[in-house]
């Protein structure tokens, strides 16, 4: 019979938001698989836990080995708990490579809630919550975060982001110049800890704070973009831009819908200025 896979959730900073459970599955499990196992120590102390199962490291390095030895253990019956050095497992942390392999074995996971830096920076930032999107760690090459923003430049939605301290400054000047400087946004330093800091301001404010040195645990998040305005464009520049992506390859409902979108006006208008064009055409 198949053991169970127990993802918990561990302090980000204060150790009293760990959850009650923790200790209890720390106590317990079969095989704890930690991140980082001097870390797991720290923590099992200042909880008062000794575990009595197995600790073994599950970090990215191993990630890829140690992931048949977890699930043997899982189809062996066993209670695996994964946790990570803060957090929960699978969010910037390793824990999806072992949840896909478990799962593809049908061995139950679960999960221990707990703090979260995402929803933490998110609630005190200030921006609008009720949508948003996680997108990690952005790439250390300015040529690919670069790209990776554009790519995002126009996302409606509150945009969160993890960075190192060290290349705050950068991501913050690559952020004002992709989405613009006045967009807002805030920096959320230490959650939870004793120096615990969120600045807020517009990305271009931000950026020049940053200039000067950010110490600690970070997670930037940014106000999504503003949604498009109607764009005066007459009936000739509508048939236009539909020809185009004609031209590229799309079909003619696509492109008028494509259009109306990004013009901010009834897809109704926009095939009205298809027809005309049509047969001013043809009647020329």
């Amino acid at each position: 019979m198949n053991g169970v896979l127990v993802l918990a959730g561990t302090p980000i900073g204060d150790v009293a938001d760990a959850p009650p459970r923790l200790a209890q599955e720390l106590a317990s499990a079969d095989v704890v698989a930690a991140e980082d196992t001097r870390r797991l120590r720290r923590l099992t102390a200042a909880l008062g836990v000794v575990p009595t199962g197995r600790i073994v490291s599950y970090f990215e390095g191993n990630e890829a080995a140690r992931t048949p030895e977890l699930v043997d253990a899982l189809t062996g019956g066993a209670r695996v708990l994964l946790v990570t050095d803060a957090g929960m497992p699978s969010v910037s942390d390793p824990g999806y490579r072992l949840v896909a392999a478990a799962v593809e074995k049908d061995v139950r996971v679960t999960a221990v809630p707990g703090p979260s830096a995402v929803l933490t920076a998110l609630a005190l930032s200030g921006l609008p919550v009720d949508r948003f999107c996680f997108e990690g760690f952005l790439p250390r090459k300015a040529g690919e975060r670069m790209s990776r923003l554009k790519e995002v430049a126009d996302e409606r939605r509150t945009l969160v982001y993890f960075e190192a301290p060290h290349r705050l400054d950068d991501t913050l000047a690559a952020m004002a110049a992709a989405f613009g400087d006045g967009r807002r946004a805030a920096v959320c330093r230490e959650l939870t800890k004793t120096y615990e800091e969120v600045r807020r301001g517009t990305l271009g404010e931000l950026a020049a704070w940053a200039a000067e040195g950010v110490r600690g645990e970070i997670t930037v998040v940014v106000e999504g973009a503003e949604p498009p305005g109607p764009q005066d464009l007459g009936p000739g520049e509508l048939a236009r831009r539909v020809a185009l992506r004609e031209e590229a390859g799309e079909r003619r409902k696509e492109a008028i819908a494509a259009v109306a979108a990004e013009a901010g006006l009834p897809k109704r208008e926009v095939f009205d200025a298809v027809v005309a064009a049509k047969n001013a055409a043809a009647g020329g």
